[in-house]
């Protein structure tokens, strides 16, 4: 009798346990699985880091954000790609580089997942211009938009009301409003952009190309950098740094740009909509008070359109079909209309949604949110074409733009240049 008792309890036990353990899985289905990330150092990278924890309590996976700045990303996953070596599982794509996943099959296409978990994604819910552009080429989903941004153009309410200017409607008007507004006896200028070689002044002198009339490539889609539109635009460029910028802009960039501008030293900068939450945080921005956010501002005549950028999230094509699986349970969290707001609460200046950008206390922290939703009806994401010769192209205007700026090469022999060596690509 005791031993047959016994030999109950321990059945028993051993049920108990495999119940818990059963359970205990239900509760941690990715419980063992790492997902590392190689992650863009831009404002949304410190904070999924920070919210990592919660995907980790809720499914038992651990989140690994490897935090890189802009050229290192590109360097290490395109290693990563080439060489087969899975060293990242999620990787942060930006926009431009669309058209190389896409060609190469870097990454996981996200179709057949998407329309199988649809109703759990709410896509509705998100901005058409997202999907479309951050992620999506020639019918491929590469990557799945997480962090959408729009081209403001932000300005010191202060310096214009003391000038009795208006906030510039047209290009035209950006450009005589910096001039009026630059004063170097105060050390206050009215222009800032980034100048630096490479990435960063072909990245900014893009956007005010597309705002002038310009356009990286013709109608029939082959290389048109020495385009008439395009040589005037840079003329332009060149004229804003010489009389309305501040010493030493040739060498900056994102980073060097937007101190600028929260130490209010100058009075007016297009940017990403990414960067605007650091303009109403006191410890680091001395234009709290001040500073106003609007539409980038286009030539007379021309029907507007605001730039688009940003980041979306995608799964190397090289991991195992379970783990892919993994990094998507990932990215349906991460583009969450709940961890999408908390991402934003904290800082991170990233939109896909509607629900989002119409959330009431995010516009109570954030009032600039109307201009970047209204940018999202009506968004250009491909002012800097999503092609597979973008990179190549983005280092030839790097250095040509550059060489205008700094070493005082003629627009038109820089754009000469450039343009011969990039009908190569094609």
């Amino acid at each position: 009798m005791i031993k047959t008792s016994a030999l109950k309890l321990g059945v028993a036990a051993f049920a108990l346990a495999s119940a818990v353990a059963t359970a205990g899985a239900a509760d941690k289905p990715l419980a063992g699985t790492t997902l590392t990330i190689a992650s863009q150092n831009d404002q949304f990278a410190s904070v999924i880091a920070k919210l990592a924890p919660e995907f980790e309590e809720k499914t038992g996976a651990t989140v690994k954000v490897d935090i890189l700045d802009y050229g290192s990303l590109l360097t290490k996953t395109q290693a990563d790609f080439v060489g087969h070596t899975k060293s990242y599982d999620l990787i942060t794509m930006d926009i431009v580089w669309a058209g190389q996943y896409a060609e190469n099959g870097y990454t996981v296409d996200l179709n057949d997942l998407m329309k199988r978990d649809a109703a759990e994604l709410q896509i509705d819910d998100i901005y058409p211009a997202t999907l479309k552009y951050i992620g999506q080429y020639n019918g491929k989903q590469v990557a799945f938009p997480f962090a959408g941004y729009a081209a403001v153009l932000a300005y010191r309410k202060d310096l214009l009301d003391a000038a009795g200017l208006k906030v510039p409607e047209t290009a035209e008007d950006f450009v005589a409003t910096a001039l009026k507004l630059t004063d170097p006896s105060k050390k206050i200028y009215g222009f800032v952009a980034n100048g630096q070689k490479g990435p960063a002044v072909a990245q900014d002198w893009l956007q005010y190309n597309a705002q002038l009339g310009g356009s990286v490539l013709d109608a029939s889609g082959k290389p048109a950098l020495n385009s008439d539109a395009n040589i005037a635009s840079l003329k332009v460029y060149k004229e804003l740094f010489d009389k309305a910028a501040p010493p030493g802009a040739v060498d900056y960039d994102w980073g060097g740009r937007e101190e600028s501008f929260r130490q209010g030293l100058a009075a007016m900068m297009e940017t990403w909509s990414v960067g605007a939450p650091g303009y109403y945080d006191p410890t680091m921005s001395k234009v709290v008070d001040t500073v106003g956010i609007t539409y980038t501002p286009v030539a007379k005549g021309m029907e507007p359109k605001y730039g688009l950028g940003g980041w979306g999230m995608a799964i190397n094509a090289d991991i195992d079909k379970e783990k892919q699986e993994a990094a998507w349970t990932f990215i349906k969290w991460l583009t969450s209309p709940e961890v999408q707001k908390e991402m934003n609460m904290n800082g991170a200046g990233s939109y896909i949604r509607k629900s989002t950008l119409a959330d009431p206390d995010l516009n109570k922290k954030y009032p600039f949110l109307p201009i970047i939703a209204k940018s999202f009806d009506n968004a250009d994401g491909d002012y800097r074409p999503r092609i597979p010769q973008y990179p190549e192209i983005q280092d030839l205007l790097g250095t040509a733009v550059n060489a205008v700026l700094v070493g005082g090469v003629d627009p038109k022999t820089a754009l000469d240049d450039a343009q011969a060596q990039a009908v190569k690509l094609f």
